[in-house]
């Protein structure tokens, strides 16, 4: 697929998306380049913000079920789950007389887990595996996930009792945190007054799994990104490291997401190359959830800008003397 083309997906993709969720467009955009990226979401906000229905927007942009997939699964997550309610199980067959692997809903090309702070750390860990390498083991068998596996999941930052908070290891795996504030009052007006009332359906086409795959490929190849950009970006993780207020820094891990996700930013920008402007864009969502403060250290979203200064002037003044 060529650069126009996959720029034409991405467009109709967030095209469908804001037509079903209203006053989110910056949401929007973010989740978008956490899919192109091969990434994860996780976000965070009060119930009744929203969470819910960007999800269901995003699933039910897609056509088809590829591999036997369905397009978007909802798994709530509470304290009682067990990780085969999500993976799936093994069934007895008593006619066959055999095990069968009966999937769970994990097996979806969009995978939306609500309030994923409610249940145990035993099932938070069993998404680990299929975050991290798209697929899942149940009875040393291992069952591959779609190829186009995205997981959002939600948590409401402040209502923490019954909860069991992600460790930093789980929180890694997650390409961004995105922070979900109110909504503007004319877009919450908007809300309020279509309420009840049948919303209309949009008449654009939806969007196959196979077009997505094709533009992650696109974000990888096509996309130039100078050594320059990935110096600034080793350079801001190490001060974030070398900083006595943090405990443990962001890993190698974020810097890799990190290169696809600014590749991807670039795409929506309609841009064939990164820039600086980018790193500016991403830098929160990106790095602050991954670092672990020592107490009183103040916001991390502060610690991570003050860390980027230096390299990014540096950065701006290469770029002139280029």
């Amino acid at each position: 697929m060529s650069f126009e083309q996959s720029l034409q997906t991405v467009n109709l993709l967030r095209d469908r998306m804001k037509h079903d969720v209203m006053g989110r467009d910056d949401v929007i955009d973010l989740v978008i380049i956490a899919l192109l990226a091969s990434g994860h979401v996780l976000l965070e906000d009060f119930p009744g913000s929203g969470k819910t229905t960007l999800a269901k927007a995003l699933g039910n942009s897609l056509s088809d079920a590829r591999q036997g997939m369905a397009p978007f699964r909802r798994m709530q997550f509470t304290p009682d789950l067990l990780p085969g309610d999500i993976t799936g199980v093994m069934v007895f067959d008593p006619e066959a007389s055999i095990f069968e692997f009966r999937r769970g809903p994990i097996f979806a090309h969009i995978a939306l887990v609500d309030e994923i702070n409610r249940t145990s750390p035993k099932v938070q860990s069993a998404l680990l595996e299929s975050m991290g390498e798209k697929q899942v083991t149940i009875d040393n068998v291992t069952h591959s996930l779609s190829e186009l596996f995205f997981v959002i999941a939600t948590q409401n930052p402040l209502d923490q009792v019954g909860t069991y908070p992600l460790p930093i290891a789980q929180l890694d795996r997650f390409l961004f945190k995105i922070r979900m504030t109110n909504i503007q009052r004319s877009d919450e007006l908007r809300v309020i007054q279509s309420w009840g009332k049948t919303h209309p359906k949009t008449t654009l086409p939806l969007v196959t799994v196979d077009q997505i795959l094709a533009a992650r490929n696109t974000v990888i190849n096509e996309i130039a990104i100078d050594d320059a950009i990935l110096e600034c970006l080793v350079d801001i993780i190490r001060t974030i490291r070398d900083d006595e207020r943090c405990l443990q820094g962001a890993s190698t891990r974020s810097i890799v997401q990190a290169v696809a996700a600014l590749q991807a930013h670039a795409l929506l920008q309609g841009r064939d190359f990164v820039t600086p402007a980018d790193i500016e864009q991403l830098l929160i969502p990106l790095f602050s959830h991954r670092l672990q403060l020592s107490p009183g250290a103040g916001n991390p979203d502060t610690l991570v800008r003050n860390a980027a200064e230096a390299p990014l002037k540096q950065l701006s003044k290469r770029a002139l003397h280029a």
